[in-house]
């Protein structure tokens, strides 16, 4: 299923940064030095099982 690590990226972002546009950045850089570009990824984009596995973890570590 394509699209998968777009909806979770936009998930961790919606969830932690709620409608605030520097909380945002923030977590899109927290993603990136994680080893996830956000910007990297749409809704075209194969599911890589790595990166899933990691945006899983941080979607642990946030709740």
């Amino acid at each position: 299923m394509a699209g998968k690590i777009r909806q979770m990226i936009d998930l961790i972002i919606h969830q932690r940064a709620k409608n605030n546009p520097m909380l945002e950045r923030v977590i899109k850089t927290k993603l990136m030095l994680k080893g996830v570009n956000p910007k990297k990824f749409d809704m075209e984009s194969p599911d890589d099982p790595a990166i899933l596995l990691k945006l899983e973890r941080m979607m642990q570590m946030f709740k």
